[in-house]
């Protein structure tokens, strides 16, 4: 709705083109100007116009386009003055040309245009729907240039080329009146088509497409760093050297006209897209002296030419950037389940939010991540199998796994949800064995994070015997130490477990993997809740100093590796929004968002309704039996309601709200039906109209996970020296974890006190505070689970000042002012 219906309003917050109408109006009356209404409000104590103020506004005519009413308009906003007095003034001046310029539109702005960034080649759709009395027509606009035949509320691009880089604008006309749309930018990257790029990219999350590339140059040479990212809001840049922000580096290319041997180091891009952030790979920049003496037959740039006096240093200086040389990887991937909705055993909660976060920070360390929560042990095997696909010569390898487990005889396994009560290690994935055949692959670095109990499964008598391979570069994390418990928290709201809680502070930090841990076990260790109960165990056979922020440099595979790595980046990949059109004019848009890889929350709200209706509701019906959803838990005005509490900054309010979870259970394409139901002002009964929609094979359904499979059993074992399996622990013995026996989530922040429970093979939790069952009380600082999901605060990416921009376009309207 626009800003002129709210008299509580500022009137320095009015849009620039409101204050601009108003100002040239005021500025050209005489004497119902600008003079007279500055003595009406000098005249109202609250405002306090004194004559001095009066006179500095009258000098505003002697400067260039300078106004004396906008400097008074300034003025008394400063002061408080809002809309609603500002109307009460100018009715007192009879100054109806004033109050034409402030009387509401009467056209609310439904759906606004959003900036984005795509690859040319694509197709592009800007939308903007409004809804007014009488009907409404739609201008779009080129910065102050009209797009021709533009004159629907989509602006379409098919395909979009790099020209039409730029800013738009839409004008809604409703008979004499009309309202503009926010700006929207859009920057198409010129990007070659390559394999495995995907074509669509998901609202909200950024997908890198041009890398910054590393460089060699002499002093008094130019540095040019692009980077490019997909996405829908537009992305944001930021450029950093050496781990430190570099001021005033906030868009896609990072240029030095002049370098400086200090300007060497490593540069890196972090990109950010409402509540999601990536990063670009790291580059070195090496900045050469041209007193090397390799350096002496090159062109030295005019503005260093001249007498030069070079030094010993200057050698060495040089001779140590030749010798530096990162460990890389040849492509990130990372595998995350979470299992807690047991079916035979307790229920567990901390799981949900730990993948969630890990998930989020591995992007932004350029992993291809696919998260997913309470799989089946044939679900498990699948996933290990597709992530094992992916992995070949120098991949960086990350397995996480949160749920029920339990260690024998050096070996740990997972326990699926659909495990029998008692489970044994045929109905579980044993860890070693996946370890065996990642070490096939020749992997650069093989990780595990186990979020599980270790304690000896009584029920379980076998001896499997794993061969593994003396290798180098194997790195396991385990939550808790060997033959030990793990609890869960008992707690009032969502919170990370205590490995990750600590975890996610430390896993951006440019730090060996091994080093990185060890600094989160000394954190574990100084938690006053759990120390001497829980403590992190480390497990090495690192050679090298392989860090998770290693560049990427990708090697060459074959086409079935790239059609592997093509179905792994699918598995995120969201459905394309929609829009539905029903024959009695209703329009309903449907969107998409991914909560994790195998769980959907389709969103709808009406963008369009006829003046002929009393009320409209459409609820989504009809789905796939596979995925067994309580229709109690869908159409909810609330993502609570569905039991989705992750998402609720990242998507829009006034929605309807459904959860889908367990996607990969998908045998066929995801069709529902969307049921529409009208109460029009001269009928009593509801009308409904029915729509079939099918949205394909949406995120991990594309990897058919519920296809039968093959185990991978341990048949036999055979430890051997310094393995993983047997190696020395970096950290000390011990460990808890405190499970909660509520299945169910509860409200957030209903008792900041935690209740330790009976020890359980379960895995993650904690949250604020918890009370030992000797009576003593423990309280510890914690942020609301929400501050993570808040967009960082970034200014769009602009060429042009917005302002000027702004004024140049309402100057050029007269050119346009047909209706």
């Amino acid at each position: 709705m626009s800003d002129l219906n709210d008299n509580s309003l500022n009137i320095n917050l009015l849009k620039e083109s409101v204050l601009k109408r108003l100002s040239e109006s005021l500025d050209k009356a005489n004497s119902k100007g600008w003079r007279k209404l500055g003595e009406i409000v000098k005249s109202d104590k609250r405002f306090k116009v004194s004559l001095d103020d009066m006179d500095m506004c009258s000098l505003k005519v002697l400067e260039i386009d300078g106004s004396p009413s906008r400097t008074l308009l300034k003025l008394i906003g400063d002061k408080g003055c809002m809309l609603g007095d500002l109307v009460e003034f100018l009715q007192i001046m009879d100054q109806t040309d004033a109050l034409q310029c402030l009387k509401p539109s009467g056209i609310q702005i439904l759906v606004q245009p959003l900036s984005v960034s795509v690859i040319a080649g694509h197709n592009l759709r800007l939308s903007c729907c409004a809804v007014s009395a009488s009907h409404v027509q739609y201008q779009w606009f080129k910065k102050t240039v009209e797009v021709p035949n533009s004159f629907s509320a989509d602006l379409v691009f098919s395909p979009v080329q790099v020209r039409d880089s730029g800013f738009y604008i839409c004008r809604v006309n409703s008979g004499n009146t009309y309202e503009f749309s926010h700006w929207a930018q859009v920057d198409v990257l010129d990007v070659p088509p390559r394999y495995g790029l995907v074509s669509l990219v998901s609202e909200g999350r950024p997908k890198v497409v041009i890398q910054p590339q590393p460089q060699r140059l002499l002093v008094g040479d130019s540095l040019n760093l692009e980077c490019g990212a997909i996405g829908r809001p537009l992305p944001q840049y930021q450029w950093y050297r050496n781990g430190v922000p570099i001021k005033k580096a906030i868009k896609r290319k990072y240029t030095v006209d002049l370098l400086l041997p200090e300007h060497r180091g490593r540069y890196r891009c972090e990109i950010f897209c409402n509540n999601e952030r990536t990063w670009s790979n790291e580059v070195d920049v090496i900045i050469e002296n041209p007193c090397h003496p390799e350096m002496k037959e090159k062109r030295i740039s005019p503005e260093i030419s001249g007498a030069m006096e070079c030094s010993e240093d200057d050698f060495l200086t040089n001779e140590q950037d030749y010798s530096f040389e990162k460990p890389y990887a040849t492509d990130k991937v990372a595998l995350l389940i979470g299992n807690l909705t047991y079916r035979n055993h307790p229920q567990l909660k901390a799981p949900m939010v730990d993948v969630y976060d890990l998930t989020n920070l591995l992007r932004q360390l350029n992993f291809k991540v696919v998260s997913l929560l309470d799989l089946t042990e044939s679900e498990m095997r699948n996933a290990v199998e597709e992530f094992l696909s992916l992995l070949h010569k120098g991949v960086y390898g990350l397995l996480y796994y949160a749920g029920h487990g339990y260690e024998n005889f050096g070996n740990s396994f997972m326990v699926p949800v659909d495990a029998p009560n008692p489970y044994r290690s045929g109905n579980c994935l044993c860890v070693q064995s996946i370890l065996k055949l990642m070490q096939e692959k020749e992997t650069g670095l093989n990780v595990f994070l186990l979020d599980m109990c270790r304690k000896r499964n009584l029920h379980d008598e076998a001896m499997p015997n794993v061969m593994l391979k003396v290798t180098a570069n194997i790195v396991f994390g385990y939550a808790t130490c060997q033959d030990a418990e793990a609890f869960e928290l008992s707690s009032s709201g969502f919170t990370n477990g205590v490995f990750i809680k600590f975890l996610k502070k430390r896993l951006l930090e440019d730090e060996k993997i091994t080093v990185l841990l060890d600094s989160v076990a000394e954190d574990m260790g100084q938690f006053d809740p759990t120390k001497g109960k829980q403590a992190l165990e480390i497990r090495s056979s690192l050679s090298e100093r392989r860090s998770l922020t290693d560049p990427i440099r990708p090697g060459d595979y074959s086409d079935p590796t790239q059609a592997h790595n093509l179905l792994w980046s699918k598995a995120h990949e969201l459905p394309e929004n929609r829009i539905l059109d029903f024959e009695c004019g209703v329009q309903i848009k449907m969107d998409f968002a991914a909560e994790f890889s195998n769980v959907l929350v389709i969103y709808t709200s009406i963008v369009k309704k006829p003046e002929e209706m009393m009320s409209c509701q459409a609820h989504i019906t009809n789905l796939p039996l596979d995925l067994d959803v309580d229709p109690k838990l869908m159409n909810k005005e609330t993502l609570e309601e569905t039991g989705s509490f992750l998402l609720s900054g990242s998507v829009p309010q006034h929605c309807l709200y459904t959860r889908l979870s367990s996607i990969q259970k998908l045998k066929e394409e995801l069709a529902f039906t969307v049921c529409l139901q009208v109460l029009f002002n001269t009928l009593e009964d509801l009308v409904q109209w029915n729509m079939d929609v099918n949205i394909g094979k949406p995120l991990t359904a594309k990897l058919d996970l519920n296809r039968p499979t093959l185990k991978l059993n341990c048949p036999l074992t055979c430890h051997m020296p310094h393995s993983p399996s047997t190696s020395p622990s970096h950290s000390p013995a011990s460990d808890c974890r405190f499970h909660s026996q509520e299945p169910n989530f509860p409200q957030q922040y209903a008792n900041p006190y935690l209740n330790v429970c009976e020890p359980l093979h379960g895995a993650v939790g904690g949250y604020r505070g918890f009370q030992m069952h000797a009576g003593h009380t423990y309280q510890y600082e914690s942020m609301p689970y929400s501050t993570f999901l808040t967009p960082p605060s970034i200014p769009i990416e602009t060429t042009d000042d917005i302002d000027d921009m702004q004024n140049e376009f309402m100057n050029s309207l007269q050119l346009y002012n047909h209706p």
